[in-house]
Formats: C-alpha cells, sequence, structure tokens
C-alpha cells in the first residue's frame, strides 16, 4: 500500500538556474580564506559535500567549535543567496499541480525534502501556489545532515507518521535514490534534472519516469500490485 510521495525540489519540481559553478567557486574561496587548504576539496564536491569536508578539517585542527558554525553560517548565507535570485525565474515543470492535486485527491501524504533553505522553498512553493499541498517541508536547517544522509528522509517521514516501504521517494538525482534506498523507500528517478536515467538506475532507482505526470500512472500500478 502506498501511502505516502515525498519529493526533492530543485530539478524535480520546479527548475532553478542555479550557475553552481560560480556557487561552488565562490563557497570554496570562503573555505580557504578562513584557512582549509584546496586540496581537501574535490572540483566535483558539491557545497555540502565541502563543508562537510570542512568541519573534518577544522575539528582536526582544533578549531573551536563557535569557530566552525560561523564558517558554515557564513558559507548558507552565501548558497541563500543565490538560492533566492534564482528563485526569482524558477518555473514549476509542467504537469506538477495536476499530479499534486491528484495526488492528493487521492488521499496520499506529500512531503518535501530539500537542500535549499527554509527561505527558498518557502517563497517556491507560495509562489506556485502549491505550499498547501505538503504536510511536511523539511529543509537544510531542520536536520543536521542532509540527503544523502539518511536522517533527512527519515524526518520527512517520522513527520508524515508513515513507512519506508509505503512511500515513494521523487527525485532527479542519485543522492535522492541514495538517500531513498537506505531506508528501503521507494526509489522513483525522475530525468528532468541533472542526472541521466542510466544513472538514476545506477544509483538504486526502483523506477524511473520521464515526466511527472507518469507518477499518478506508477502510483495506481503499484496499489494495484
Amino acid at each position: 500500500m502506498i501511502k505516502a510521495v515525498v519529493f526533492d525540489l530543485d530539478g524535480t519540481l520546479v527548475s532553478f538556474n542555479i550557475d553552481y559553478k560560480t556557487l561552488r567557486a565562490e563557497v570554496r574561496s570562503l573555505l580557504m580564506a578562513e584557512g582549509v587548504p584546496a586540496s581537501i576539496f574535490s572540483l566535483n564536491d558539491t557545497v555540502f559535500e565541502m563543508l562537510d569536508k570542512t568541519e573534518i578539517y577544522m575539528r582536526n585542527n582544533g578549531r573551536k567549535d563557535e569557530d566552525i558554525r560561523e564558517v558554515y553560517y557564513k558559507a548558507l548565507r552565501t548558497i541563500e543567496n543565490y538560492e533566492l535570485e534564482a528563485a526569482k525565474t524558477a518555473s514549476l515543470m509542467p504537469g506538477v499541480f495536476e499530479t499534486l492535486k491528484t495526488l492528493s485527491e487521492e488521499g496520499l501524504k506529500i512531503g518535501l525534502y530539500t537542500v535549499n533553505s527554509w527561505k527558498t522553498a518557502s517563497y517556491i512553493l507560495k509562489k506556485f501556489n502549491i505550499e498547501d499541498f505538503f504536510k511536511a517541508v523539511i529543509s537544510r536547517e531542520k536536520v543536521s545532515r542532509v540527503k544523502p544522509y539518511s536522517e533527512h528522509l527519515e524526518a520527512v517521514l517520522k513527520t508524515l507518521d508513515v513507512k519506508p516501504d509505503e512511500t515513494l521517494v521523487v527525485g532527479d538525482s542519485t543522492v535522492d535514490m541514495k538517500c531513498a534506498r537506505k531506508l528501503n523507500a521507494i526509489a522513483v528517478g525522475i530525468s528532468t534534472g541533472v542526472s541521466t536515467q542510466r544513472e538514476l538506475m545506477e544509483a538504486g532507482a526502483n523506477y524511473i519516469i520521464t515526466s511527472i505526470i507518469d507518477l499518478t500512472i506508477l502510483v495506481k500500478q503499484l496499489t494495484r500490485l
């Protein structure tokens, strides 16, 4: 029995125009200015992977907790500035409103987990008038570790009061697939964002859809099983 659907935001429900290359470069420069060597970072690191590495480096080198928090919040402010600017020109993926409406009418609980800030997520949901569909919204501030750490998804499931095996997790990235599979939730990859169908499958996707509209069909098929 499928009782809930948990969505990613960027690339799944909406299309952001964030210049991630420039954002990563700015965050990396900020961290280096705080004494973190560039050598610990990879060119493919996300900003959150860079922050994880920064915390480990600073702790290993005797930096105080308040210093680490200050660096962390400086980076988050930079990230949020990029997000909010991109949110102004973000667009809703085709079929999203209709899909959320159908799922809601079918009695499914709908949640959102996103590495975006609460301010950014709230702005987006209100901008497209879809905030009322969501019974749980877990932004990055609400957990200590964002996806692919399982606690991010666990927080959504706890709020929705559902089990992983009765939940579809829909996302456009390999991170979403890995996070879902860690908890044995049903991973649904959507090829409208950063990852290809092959990458999503290799990361553990149970199902692949090419449009958000296909989700309602998948839910009906799974419900009949």
